[in-house]
């Protein structure tokens, strides 16, 4: 079975939109929290996304900025199947403007819809994005491109 992917290969991979999963140990012992999340990645570096609560408090941004670990996982939506795991830790957090949110969202879907995203989360009178940077402590990569039929 073909094994992790080379540096590069996963700096490439982390630079294209795909499902990104976020996972978060919940203090109490039960399992993990996991949301999707629409993430940007900057090569060597760090690694950027955004809660949208529409109004509402989210159990999920309270654990993020306690937490002393997460794991976001991406991978590719169809065979053949590639994933990279990060674990790492929040570094910095705050309120999301508008234009970083649409920074992000612009890699999964044209301007003129990631601008109705972001609008839309904004009208709400009690949304509160906040955008989250994750510095990566650990890596897991698979590329499974090569599986034989």
């Amino acid at each position: 079975m073909p094994g992790p992917m080379s540096s590069a290969g996963r700096e490439a991979f982390l630079a294209a939109s795909h499902v990104a999963i976020l996972a978060i140990a919940q203090p109490d012992g039960r399992p993990p929290l996991a949301s999707p999340v629409f993430y940007h990645y900057e090569p060597g570096g760090e690694l950027t996304f955004f809660t949208n609560t529409l109004g509402r408090k989210t159990r999920k941004a309270e654990l993020l900025t306690s937490a002393e670990a997460l794991t976001v996982t991406v991978q590719t939506e169809e065979m053949p199947y590639k994933y990279v795991t990060i674990e790492g830790a929040v570094v910095k957090s705050g309120p999301a403007t508008p234009a970083e949110m649409e920074k992000i969202a612009q890699r999964y879907m044209p301007a003129e819809y990631a601008q109705g995203f972001v609008a839309n989360e904004f009208a709400h009178p009690e949304s509160a994005p906040v955008l989250y940077r994750v510095q990566p402590k650990r890596w897991f990569s698979s590329d499974l491109s090569d599986e034989p039929a």
